[in-house]
C-alpha cells in the first residue's frame, strides 16, 4: 500500500453488498442507525447509492458486474481506519493479495458470493453481508451491521425476510 488509509470515526457501520441495482425498503431499514455505511460492490446502480447516502454517509467499492460509466470512479480495494481499526474492503475474498495477518488491517469486508460470512481467523475479522439484491439460488437476503467501540468488534448479519 503506497498511501496511508482514511481515518473516520463511526461506531455503528452498516454494510451491504450484491444489491445489483435493487433497493429493498428492508434493506434500508436495516441499515437505519449506521453512522457509515460500506458497500462492498455489485451495486448495479448509483440510486442504490443515493438511497443509502439519505441513511448515512457511503464508502463503496466497485464489484465484478459495475462497469458502466458511473462506477469508474469506485475504487476496486479500499482500505479505511475506524476508530483506529484498519479494514480492507474488497469485492471478491478471492482476489484478496495482501495477507491480512500481515498488514495493520483487523477486518475484512467482502460481497460477491452472496453468502452471509462471519469469521475470524489469525485475529482477523472476515465479514460477508450477503446479498441484499435479487435472490440467488436459495441464500438469504442480508446485510451485515458492525459495531467498533475501542478495540471491541462485534458483527451481526441481519436476514432479510422477503
Amino acid at each position: 500500500m503506497n498511501h496511508p488509509p482514511m481515518t473516520l470515526t463511526a461506531g455503528r457501520i452498516g454494510i451491504i453488498s450484491d444489491t445489483h441495482g435493487l433497493v429493498r425498503p428492508e434493506a434500508l431499514a436495516a441499515l437505519r442507525n449506521s453512522e457509515l455505511i460500506i458497500h462492498a460492490g455489485d451495486i448495479g446502480s448509483p440510486d442504490v447509492l443515493s438511497a443509502l447516502e439519505k441513511i448515512a454517509p457511503v464508502l463503496a467499492i466497485r464489484g465484478n458486474n459495475d462497469r458502466d460509466s458511473w462506477a469508474k470512479g469506485l475504487p476496486d480495494i479500499l482500505f479505511v481506519q475506524v476508530n483506529a481499526i484498519g479494514v480492507q474492503v474488497i469485492h471478491n475474498l478471492n482476489e484478496l493479495k495482501i495477507k491480512p495477518a500481515s498488514t495493520e488491517f483487523q477486518v475484512v469486508i467482502s460481497g460477491h458470493s452472496h453468502k452471509p460470512l462471519v469469521a475470524a481467523k489469525d485475529g482477523i475479522l472476515f465479514i460477508n453481508p450477503g446479498s441484499a439484491g435479487p435472490r440467488r439460488f436459495k441464500l438469504p437476503i442480508s446485510v451485515a451491521r458492525l459495531k467498533i467501540q475501542r478495540e471491541k468488534r462485534q458483527v451481526k448479519i441481519v436476514e432479510i425476510k422477503i
